[in-house]
């Protein structure tokens, strides 16, 4: 697979240069890859100046939320790299995401090409910091123009890339428990990495920070008791030295974090235990201490400790020790991997071609 390179492209790149502060995501390097579905196939890959979209009123993204993301990072710490993590991982969940909200499905090839196309020509741009990194964001919408509510069949595949610092930047999180409302119900879209799950998360995160909160923690939609995930990242606890984390189902996105993070814990040692994880039992072990750490990870995040779990009465349980030595050894031996500073035993580090201009 090889991609179009526009000339003007590669003059926006050369007259680019990274502001002092880069923050998470504000930043854009001045490249995107585009590639167009229509007729039942897929046209060719373009390498494009960043810019803005041109779509027609009535496409149906607009109207019935037919698209899905993903979340890639790409390090480049001390000289080593730039390497991209278990990216096809990301492609092959793209596609997961694509079947279930009706959309064409994109060869791995063209996800591959564009992800390493825009970080082999961006490599100047990556901040060499440990933990900073190029944050990519591949996504698709539906183009088809009309009202008709039936499943597109035009779609734009895109992929985005921003020089990031950390994601938050507090030392800890303080979570909101989400008895209100619900992420996901069984036979929904929970699983699927798409907008509307996000959208449908907003009106929380209102609530969470009017009540001094930084994040929401979901329960599930039958019984209100089961913890499911944040809005945005998986959910962790070490109980008894232990490592717990809710099993996946249909309901949970299956993070690529989360998982990487489960292997590396075995390898490490810890007993894992992926099951149901009843909200009042956790909120026990933590009084009881038990419950020694509670964490988030995903990919923005990498791993962030959480302080306080509290609910909409004013209850607060206070973990004993926010950042503890497990979800530190984890981060750190995550971080090391991406940014080449272990040796990769899983294989789950790529090194990609960097292109001078």
């Amino acid at each position: 697979m090889t991609i179009k390179i526009n000339p003007l492209a590669l003059e926006a790149l050369k007259n680019f240069k990274l502001p002092q502060d880069i923050g998470f995501g504000r930043t854009m390097v001045p490249i995107m890859a585009v590639c167009d579905y229509e007729n039942g196939k897929w046209g060719e890959l373009e390498l494009l100046p960043y810019g803005p979209l041109e779509l027609d009123p009535t496409a149906k993204v607009l109207h019935y939320g037919q698209e899905i993301f993903e979340g890639m990072k790409a390090y480049h710490f001390e000289g080593h790299g730039p390497y991209l993590f278990r990216a096809d991982q990301n492609a092959k969940r793209f596609n997961e995401s694509a079947k279930r909200m009706a959309m064409a499905e994109i060869p791995e090839e063209i996800y591959l090409e564009a992800v390493r196309a825009i970080v082999g020509h961006s490599n100047d741009f990556i901040p060499t910091q440990t933990g900073e990194s190029l944050y990519i964001r591949p996504f698709m919408i539906s183009t088809e123009e009309h009202l008709g509510i039936k499943p597109s069949e035009k779609f734009k595949f895109m992929v985005i890339a921003s020089p990031s610092g950390a994601y938050f930047t507090t030392g800890y999180l303080k979570v909101l428990i989400e008895k209100e409302y619900v992420r996901a119900c069984p036979g929904g879209m929970g699983a699927a990495k798409t907008g509307g799950n996000y959208a449908g998360s907003l009106v929380s995160a209102q609530k969470a920070k009017s009540l001094g909160f930084q994040q929401t923690l979901w329960l599930d939609a039958l019984e209100k008791c089961y913890i499911e995930e944040m809005s945005g990242m998986n959910f962790f606890a070490v109980i008894d030295g232990k490592l717990h984390t809710p099993e996946i189902q249909d309901t949970i996105l299956d993070g690529i974090t989360r998982n990487s993070l489960v292997q590396l814990a075995k390898d490490l040692g810890y007993q894992v235990i992926e099951e149901k994880m009843n909200i009042n039992n956790l909120l026990d072990a933590i009084s009881s201490g038990k419950c020694t750490e509670c964490f988030a990870c995903g990919t923005a995040a990498i791993i962030t400790p959480i302080g306080t779990l509290g609910d909409i009465e004013g209850n607060e349980w206070n973990v004993k020790n926010p950042e503890g030595p497990v979800a530190k050894k984890l981060r750190e031996t995550l971080l090391s991997l991406q940014e080449g500073r272990i040796e990769d035993i899983h294989g789950w580090r790529e090194t990609v071609k960097v292109v001078c201009h």
